[in-house]
């Protein structure tokens, strides 16, 4: 059984020319409780990536810690290259990572466009020249349909679904090289889910990378090809996505309810 012992990092799985996120022994708190101990992981160029765990295992604070928005340390936090383990999260956005909570969190007076404008960046170019994913308005209605014709609406009267919709369309606005996608899957109806999967295999034929957190085990299989398997804030599985659903006594100790 591929998992790793409290304390001992996984293994190196990406190669240094095409690493995007490195993340090394990263700790987390909240308050004087911590909550990730040594969480080691990483994201490759163009690569969906699915955090897993049950509640409370510490997914989403992970996302957190990497963006900056929980007191974190760690021994190395890189992304793109640059160590990033003091950056506030306004200036890892402005690098190009993005990042979309569980809970939404749309400007509920202002208008479907309005958010969208909200989210807007000037267009990204990766270290080799080549241009990275410059999303459009256009792009993001076709890419989710059932906010096209919602487009003059106020966002707080949105369902659920289409708030989340909306959420991650801010965020493609920025035009990131990584999304950091908390729990797309939670909460919302089968058709929602079916977009989301539609809209990570768009991001990942243009180039962006995904660091997925979720705990749906059939969401994940569909869209990540690697896996990262959380228990009470400690890495237990790192590997390949279709190894870690043949092996039954691990996603009976980790990821079942």
């Amino acid at each position: 059984m591929a998992a790793f012992e409290l304390g001992h990092p996984a293994p190196s799985c990406v190669q240094t020319a095409d690493m995007l996120l490195d993340v090394h022994e990263l700790d987390a708190w909240y308050g004087a409780a911590q909550v990730l101990r040594g969480v080691s992981l990483q994201v490759g160029r163009g690569e969906v990536v699915a955090l897993m765990g049950r509640n409370g295992a510490g997914k989403s604070t992970t996302l957190k810690a990497i963006m900056g928005l929980v007191r974190r340390a760690s021994s190395r936090l890189t992304f793109m290259g640059a160590a990033v383990d003091r950056l506030r999260p306004f200036q890892m956005a402005r690098l190009g990572m993005g990042y979309v909570p569980e809970d939404r969190r749309v400007f509920t007076e202002l208008t479907v466009d309005e958010n969208l404008s909200l989210g807007r960046l000037p267009p990204r170019s990766w270290p080799d020249g080549k241009q990275a994913a410059n999303w459009t308005t256009a792009e993001l209605y076709d890419l989710f349909q059932p906010l096209q014709p919602l487009r003059e609406r106020q966002a707080g009267t949105l369902s659920g679904g289409e708030q989340q919709m909306l959420t991650v369309a801010r965020t493609l606005m920025g035009n990131p090289f990584l999304v950091l996608l908390d729990e797309p899957s939670e909460g919302v109806a089968p058709i929602v889910i079916e977009q989301m999967i539609t809209m990570i295999h768009a991001l990942r034929s243009r180039g962006c990378s995904i660091l997925l957190s979720e705990q749906n085990v059939p969401f994940a299989r569909q869209v990540a090809t690697r896996a990262y398997v959380l228990e009470k804030g400690v890495i237990r599985y790192s590997g390949a996505m279709n190894v870690l659903l043949e092996d039954e006594q691990l996603r009976q100790q980790y990821l079942t309810l």
